[in-house]
Order: C-alpha cells, then structure tokens, then sequence
C-alpha cells in the first residue's frame, strides 16, 4: 500500500498531513483502503511512506485495529509507483502481491480482483474503469478476451478509455519490468512503464473491468465528491448530546461526546467525537471532524477536520477546512486573511 508521494495538488493541507489521512465520512482515505485489504484476505501489509511519514505510522499503528500485520516500508524521495515496488523488495520476496494506493477510494473493494488473479493466474491483472476524460490517467488498452494490448500515461491521444485505477495484482516477474524501465523526465520511474514492458515481453497482462464507483482524491473536488458517496452509505446514530431545541434530518451520525444544541441537520452528515454545534444549519454530505466548534454558521457539502471552528459564517458550501482552522466573522466590511503557502480562497461578488 502506497502513503507517501508529496500531495502537491492538496496543498496547504498536505504541507502538515498526509494526504491519505484526509477524513471522508469521519475516517481518513487511508483507512477504506486497508480494510479493502483485509476483506481480500490480505493480511500482511506493507505500506509505503514518505520521509515525514510519522502521521501515518501513529494512525495506523501496528495494523490490528483491522486485522492486519503493518510493515513500514520508506522512500526517501517520490521516485514513482514503479519505484516504490524497488523499496519493497525485500518485503515483498517472489510472492505474488497486490499494489494499492493509498489515497485511491474503490467502493467494493478489491476482493473480485484478488479472486479473478488467483482463478486465472496472469503475471499481472490491473483494475480499469471507463472516464470520460482519459487525458488525465494512465490507461490500458484491452482485447476482446481481457488481455492488455497496450498501456500509456496521461497522453494527449489516449488508445483507450479505460483507466488504470489504483489497485494493481502481481506475480514476481514485475521486478524484472521495474528493473527494466528508465526514469522518466521527472526521474521517476512508472508502473505503467513497468506494465508496458511486461506487455512488450510477450507477458500475461490482464485488465479487469471495474464497473462501481472509485475515486483517486488527490485534489478537493475529489475529496468532496468521494464524501458525499461514502456519506449516502452511512447509518443515522445519535451516540452525542441533542437537545429538544434541535432538529435531525435524514442520515445523521453524531459520535460520542458531541453536543448539538438549538440546531438544524439535514443528513447525510457526520459529526465527530466531542464537537459542539450551537444555533447553526449543517447541510447534506457535510463531514465534521473531532472538537470542533460550529456555532452560529452553516455550511454544507463540506469536510471540516479536527479542532477547527466556524463561528457567525453562513453560506459555507464545497469547502476543504483543515486541522486547527478557523472562519470567524469580523464587524469590518474589508476581508481579512490570513493565508499559508499555496491556498486558495473563493469569494462571491
């Protein structure tokens, strides 16, 4: 499993977190992936982090809160997919091994793709999925019966409308395509080279067609999309405080210690462990993390994270707030802000 990469597209959030500890729904990115994983029957897991990798060791620790046995694996450097499959050598021996990626999102996981390998036992098996746009992907070009004829990344003409998404099954003979393939100009060296070279070697290369929802959430609008779909699945539960003055609509899951006083929500949405909403509206596909405050606001189709605050804002819609962050209204007419590194702030005419 893949968790380092720099997350250039999430900045500033990423400057301080790994992307894959995003939350959507209330649980980081991360999470869905791995226990994807474990649902598969995978239980020996090796994932892949960065040089400031500590925030995914802490969140995940040593793997049992899901059944599963973690080894961290380090790169030093985002050399590429195809690289991270070099680290991992060692780790992973001449087993046959699946390659996730970590801030990758598959609703159904990959159990049908670990089934179809071990049935049909090519030397790889790669997960696709029809995009409208496969300017933006790596994508894989199939025959009639399954097998990849060709594989190319991110072109202008793409052969196919297939992508690759980012679940990836492998017998040992990859190492040899990894050790095969030269650094791009980024010196980075690609799995779908790697892909590719097998295919030129006359190997057997196998597509599966993933017909279900999926998402790569490495930029917000990605985010926010996976939110509302993880959300449209989550069961309504009140372990919290609500008082009489309050009203629940729909889907709403508020986690244990938070309390909602005089105020109005419309589910889907979720609500974290000791968060205290007051006189305020919250929205549909709205994800609330742990100890925030929301008083005399409202937002919707939003992710806020732990210990941020909305205070005497409304209208706060497909918004990103990070850890720590705060939106306060001010008497004066100017705006006020303050800003790090690479934000970026919308505001209506």
């Amino acid at each position: 499993m893949l968790a380092g990469g720099s997350g250039t597209r999430l900045r500033p959030l990423s400057h301080t977190m790994s992307k894959q500890l995003v939350p959507i729904a209330g649980r980081p990115v991360l999470f869905y992936g791995l226990e994807a994983l474990k649902d598969a029957g995978i239980t020996d897991i090796g994932i892949v982090v960065g040089p400031k990798g500590d925030d995914v060791r802490q969140a995940v620790g040593t793997g049992a809160m899901f059944g599963v046995d973690v080894t961290y694996i380090t790169q030093h450097a985002p050399l590429g997919l195809a690289h991270c499959v070099q680290v991992a050598r060692g780790f992973l021996g001449d087993d046959d091994f699946l390659m996730y990626l970590g801030d990758n999102v598959i609703d159904g996981g990959v159990t049908a793709l670990v089934k179809s390998f071990n049935t049909t036992r090519p030397d790889a098996l790669v997960m696709v999925g029809k995009v409208a746009d496969p300017r933006q992907f790596g994508v894989a070009r199939l025959d009639p019966d399954g097998r990849v004829l060709q594989v190319e990344e991110k072109s202008s003409t793409p052969c196919s409308d297939l992508a690759l998404i980012g679940a990836y099954v492998f017998s040992p003979a990859i190492h040899q395509a990894v050790r095969d393939t030269e650094p791009n100009w980024r010196n980075e060296r690609e799995i779908t080279d790697a892909i590719g070279r097998l295919v030129a070697d006359g190997q057997d290369v196998r597509g599966e067609v993933f017909s279900g929802y999926w998402r790569d959430t490495g930029r917000v609008e990605d985010l926010l999309d996976c939110n509302r779909e993880m959300l449209r699945a989550i069961r309504p539960a009140v372990h919290g405080q609500v008082d009489s003055a309050s009203e629940l609509i729909g889907a709403v899951h508020v986690e244990a210690g938070a309390r909602i006083t005089r105020s109005r929500l419309v589910g889907p949405a979720f609500v974290g462990v000791g968060t205290v909403i007051s006189d305020s509206h919250i929205g549909p596909y709205t994800s609330i993390g742990g100890d925030c405050e929301v008083t005399d606001a409202g937002l919707e189709d939003s992710i806020m994270l732990d210990e941020s605050g909305v205070r005497g804002v409304r209208g706060i819609s497909g918004s990103l707030i990070g850890r720590q962050a705060n939106v306060h209204r001010e008497s004066t007419a100017a705006h006020r802000l303050v800003l790090g590194d690479h934000s970026r702030v919308a505001v209506a005419s």
